[in-house]
């Protein structure tokens, strides 16, 4: 038996929402597998020579979890990853690679782990919620974690919601953006983040484009990490001043994404497409920067095929 698993791409963080918001965006990975003797990795598009193609392979970890957790560790796979999601580049490839393979991995032993559980496997893996969340269930998603685990809330975005993303053409691990954030932030930065973590949720949920370039402002780790993205206010001036209802750095960065908003899907996209054609205008002169995308928002999540 042969299962396919498609995962979207996923921007996290989303300004005041560190390791808890999080969004699922109209571009996908595929990935293939089906049980064998031992385990062999094709990777196409995206990472194509550059990501692991043996047991380090994310999609394999996320796959030899799950086996592990039926009390099958001795099966393998041959998988096919069809990657879209540029790696490293603040999209959430690898959490779409985690997911992809937990999701695989429970079709082809018996699909009764459930979701819940596939999330909290996902969050063992990936070490925070946020992006692995919106990647499994799509829209919006709210994380938090209590004693008992990880939790995720999915908010089902506006329709009219499209999105404008800045994509640096270099890598930037995330582990190299957290060793950047400092262990302690003042008190009014905490009080100022949660307020604005309200409006945006109220904003993307409500269809109230005035809420969005207040509520997506951040005083936890955007300011930290403009010392490692050191464009990245003058790539979210730019999507402002081209026309993003707000903007906000994409996950550790180094992408940035700007917020569209309009009565509808279409008019979303129709607004974010103008966008593009000013902004590339104003990042010409920002090295690094040559592609701008236009994206939807993803509500489906992680799909089997």
């Amino acid at each position: 038996m042969v299962r396919t698993v498609s995962v979207p791409a996923t921007s996290a963080n989303l300004g005041p929402g560190y390791d808890s918001f999080g969004v699922a965006l109209t571009l996908r990975n595929e990935f293939t597998a089906g049980l064998c003797d031992a385990w062999s990795v094709t990777v196409e598009g995206e990472g194509a020579g550059v990501l692991p193609v043996n047991v380090d392979n994310q999609v394999v970890r996320a796959m030899a979890r799950v086996f592990a957790e039926t009390g099958q560790p001795d099966l393998a796979a041959r998988v096919v990853c069809r990657n879209a999601i540029p790696v490293g580049r603040g999209l959430g490839s690898s959490s779409a690679a985690i997911v992809g393979g937990l999701v695989l991995a429970d079709a082809l032993v018996s699909g009764g782990l459930g979701q819940e559980r596939l999330f909290e496997l996902a969050v063992e893996l990936e070490g925070h919620p946020d992006n692995v969340a919106a990647a499994l269930f799509g829209g919006m998603t709210v994380c938090w974690v209590t004693s008992e685990g990880p939790h995720a809330l999915r908010v089902e975005p506006f329709a009219g919601l499209a999105a404008v993303v800045s994509v640096s053409d270099s890598k930037f691990p995330t582990l190299a953006a957290r060793a950047v954030l400092p262990d302690m932030v003042p008190h009014a930065d905490a009080a100022f983040n949660v307020s604005r973590a309200a409006l945006l949720v109220t904003g993307i949920a409500a269809g109230d484009a005035t809420l969005l370039r207040e509520g997506l402002a951040d005083r936890i780790h955007e300011q930290y990490r403009a010392a490692v993205v050191p464009d990245l206010e003058v790539v979210k001036r730019a999507l402002l001043d081209a026309g993003a209802d707000g903007a906000a750095l994409s996950g550790a960065g180094p992408s940035i994404i700007g917020l569209v908003m309009a009565e509808n899907a279409d008019e979303a996209l129709g607004r974010a497409r103008d966008i593009v054609l000013r902004a590339h205008a104003l990042l010409e002169s920002v090295k690094g920067r040559s592609q701008v995308r236009v994206l939807g928002i993803d509500r489906d999540g992680a799909l089997l095929l």
